[in-house]
């Protein structure tokens, strides 16, 4: 059993009560998360402590001096921690697909249908990182998907609206864009914002940035950043996405998505 630390929002007593039980879930349905907000961090005083108070390009910077000392997966081994990051709370066996919100066999990982995959939910061909180890394998942002979802997904950017992806949970698509269900809005959002400050242009990879647009195509920018910055309002963390955060740290890469912790710093970068 992996630890789950003590919930950071003292707001909700309730739910952190749940969360320590081990008896949370997260949302299946397509309504938003009940609205809580961040306003500290049990990690403020050690892992954030050289960002805290500042903002902008400042802020910016110094969480991606914080965030970059991370422990590197090969791609191969990414299945192994999606079986662990995205438990099914109620059901150990299985992991929560990302987009659909199913509940699936973690032994049908794979690429057939009816399997889940490894989606990039900043799409691999949006900096042309493809697999390689750094942004093609970093966990943050990597998700379990239906295989047949996923690909309906492909490297569109994200923004509202679209016709209904057929068992996408309430997803929609259309020509050169993406809306995930509206239970995971802001878990998508901080994934793609976390991309875009720990990925600036080191380590041979591009500097992936988001911007005001769809139809990116293979340029390292995702957008659209308006819609992105208000599902990160609309839809804050939940109790499966703090714990996600938490194994990532503990058990995998040793860093964190402060945008998870934080997720007011958007606001204050963007």
């Amino acid at each position: 059993m992996l630890l789950i630390r003590t919930r950071r929002r003292k707001a909700a007593p309730l739910a952190a009560a749940a969360v320590l039980a081990g008896l949370a879930a997260p949302s299946l349905t397509a309504s938003p998360a009940t609205a809580t907000t961040t306003t500290n961090s049990d990690y403020d005083a050690t892992y954030y402590k050289d960002a805290v108070g500042k903002t902008g390009t400042s802020l910016k910077s110094s969480l991606h001096t914080i965030i970059s000392d991370q422990t590197k997966l090969s791609y191969s081994a990414v299945w192994d921690a999606l079986k662990a990051t995205d438990e099914d709370p109620d059901d150990s066996g299985n992991v929560i697909l990302l987009y659909s919100g199913v509940s699936r066999s973690k032994s049908l990982n794979g690429g057939d249908t009816g399997d889940w995959n490894r989606e990039h939910v900043w799409a691999k061909s949006h900096g042309d990182f493809g697999t390689s180890t750094g942004p093609g394998t970093d966990i943050h942002h990597l998700r379990p998907s239906d295989v047949r979802v996923n690909s309906v997904r492909g490297n569109k950017d994200f923004d509202n609206g679209g016709s209904a992806v057929s068992e996408g949970g309430g997803s929609l698509t259309d020509s050169d864009s993406f809306e995930p269900r509206d239970a995971v809005k802001g878990d998508v959002a901080r994934m793609i914002f976390y991309m875009a400050v720990r990925y600036e242009g080191g380590d041979g990879f591009a500097d992936l940035e988001v911007n005001g647009q769809v139809d990116n195509g293979s340029n390292p920018y995702i957008g659209k950043l308006s819609v992105l910055k208000a599902w990160n309002d609309e839809d804050p963390p939940d109790a499966f996405e703090e714990h996600r955060n938490q194994v990532i740290y503990d058990d995998y890469q040793h860093n964190r998505n402060p945008f998870v912790d934080h997720p007011e710093w958007v606001e204050s970068i963007w």
